[in-house]
């Protein structure tokens, strides 16, 4: 008999790759990560209702667990970013940044 490739599990890798990479802008990788969660709970599905028919479960496993690892850091960014936030203010922190920004401008020049 021959084995199939279950569906997506390249699509569920490169997801949850991109969940972990794009944690820098502010937790908005959570976004990859869901989906990539919920493409590999099906295609999961799909391998336990027949796994004799499928090899490659093994990226299924694999791109189901950066996704969640994707998510619990997302979800720590978040809850930084939602404190800092608060704790500080909208306008001092976009203060301190424009200041930053401005430093970082000139240090760049000269």
């Amino acid at each position: 008999m021959r084995t199939k490739k279950l569906p997506n599990s390249s699509l569920i890798y490169i997801l949850s790759m991109l969940s972990c990479f794009v944690i820098c802008l502010g937790g908005f990788g959570i976004i990859p990560a869901i989906i990539s969660y919920y493409l590999a709970s099906k295609s999961e599905g799909i391998y336990k209702m027949n796994p004799d028919n499928y090899s490659n479960f093994g990226t299924i496993k694999k791109g189901k667990i950066i996704a969640v690892i994707g998510i619990v850091l997302n979800i720590i960014v978040i809850g930084i970013t939602i404190w800092t936030l608060s704790t500080i203010g909208w306008d001092a922190w976009s203060d301190e940044f424009v200041r930053k920004w401005n430093e970082g401008m000139q240090n760049g020049r000269g």
